[in-house]
């Protein structure tokens, strides 16, 4: 097929042809950065958990008096555990995905503070007495807390636990210690420092943000004493069966609210605890692809719609070539490769715009860098939607006979 009979066709078309350029260029930018914030957003959503998410349940105490929480705490756990059904019970300051996040930065040397850039920031979760097991954490390497580590941990007055022992995950491991093992390592925020007595498998953070996966599950766990807990211990974990779970967690709530009269529950199963916590980028991304979806039929449609009009501006055109021999795959290859042209410069140009709103995205709202390999899908995607658009209008232009076309002429 002969390239010059096209773009001197399309020189005299400039006002559309310009046109439909920008609209798949348009289309492109979008499509590209639009399906990998999607792809982000279903990633996260699916974001292995370590614990033990099914089978937890959860009841959060507030309005209780700080000084004297800590001695209940105890007492509570005792009651719960009493629930038939509950298989296990403890206390616990959060919980992954719950939005409540106590962070704080370490690193491998004594003289790193928690500003310094050398650091590595981390989600804080604070263990009452069996909540390793409760919460359901898988260890990888060493040993869970003892006896001793609980008794010694408490938090006096400094917002780090007076204790040197704690527990990391994988993700922390690695990123700490590049090839080592973590066991017996110890990372600090001066004055503080703490020994890994264990390493379990990634925990998500109670806050995932979008700087990657490994960060999300950097996570730290330490001991805490009911006595020590400085009030931070009012998340009551419950394990159950997951035909107990509504149940056991009905019950714990009523036991609590009896037992600590004034105090304000409220109680969820963890399963909807990480459907709430993913509620809004499951929204987003359905609006992501409603987008999509949107302007690839408005393009398609801008495709279908310049086509037929340039059909039936060239009939006489189309005729002739008919006459003098041109077949009905010689008229299709035509628009074909009509259409192949406009889309590649408009799939260069998208492109290119994609790269800057991708940058543009990583500098104001901390998205991450677009992989290069969504720039030849988008232009692969497009230029199939294109030679889709153009095939009806093709078939039309291939079906006029040579005799009708000429005597419209």
């Amino acid at each position: 097929m002969e390239i010059r009979p096209i773009l001197a066709s399309l020189r005299k078309h400039r006002i559309p042809t310009i046109l439909i350029v920008l609209e798949i260029a348009l289309t492109c930018a979008v499509l590209c950065n639009a399906v990998f914030m999607i792809g982000q957003r279903v990633t996260a959503i699916r974001l292995p958990n370590a614990i033990d998410e099914r089978n937890l349940s959860v009841v959060a105490l507030g309005g209780t008096d700080e000084k004297t929480s800590g001695s209940d705490v105890p007492r509570n756990l005792a009651a719960l555990r009493g629930i038939p059904g509950v298989q296990a019970a403890a206390a616990i300051s959060t919980l992954p995905l719950s939005h409540n996040n106590w962070g704080w930065s370490f690193g491998t040397t004594p003289d790193v503070s928690a500003f310094d850039k050398r650091t590595v920031n981390f989600s804080l979760f604070f263990l009452g007495e069996g909540a390793e097991q409760t919460l359901g954490l898988r260890l990888l390497q060493g040993r869970f807390f003892n006896a001793d580590d609980y008794a010694g941990s408490s938090f006096g007055s400094a917002p780090l636990p007076e204790t040197h022992v704690t527990l990391v995950t994988r993700s922390v491991a690695e990123r700490l210690w590049p090839g080592q093992s973590a066991l017996g390592k110890t990372y600090y925020s001066m004055p503080h420092y703490y020994t890994v007595v264990g390493v379990v498998a990634d925990v998500l953070r109670p806050n995932i943000g979008s700087q990657g996966e490994d960060w999300s599950y950097y996570s730290a766990f330490f001991p805490m004493s009911a006595a020590g807990s400085r009030g931070n211990l009012r998340r009551y974990l419950l394990r159950s069966a997951p035909g107990d779970r509504d149940r056991v967690m009905r019950a714990a709530e009523q036991k609590l609210a009896e037992l600590n009269p004034g105090a304000v529950t409220k109680s969820a199963i963890y399963t909807d605890m990480r459907d709430q916590y993913f509620a809004d980028m499951r929204s987003m991304a359905w609006m992501l692809v409603l987008v999509c979806a949107v302007m690839l039929a408005v393009t398609a449609f801008g495709i279908v719609g310049l086509t037929s009009f340039w059909v039936g501006q060239r009939r006489q055109q189309i005729g002739i070539r008919r006459a003098v021999g041109a077949s009905r795959g010689h008229i299709m290859q035509y628009f074909q490769t009509e259409n192949f042209l406009l889309s590649a410069a408009g799939v260069v140009l998208g492109m290119a715009m994609a790269y800057g709103i991708n940058l543009y995205l990583m500098r104001h709202y901390e998205l991450t860098r677009m992989p290069w390999y969504y720039l030849p899908i988008s232009a692969i995607a497009l230029w199939g939607l294109g030679q889709l658009a153009v095939l009806g209008p093709a078939l039309r232009a291939a079906a006029v006979p040579p005799v009708v076309a000429t005597r419209a002429a």
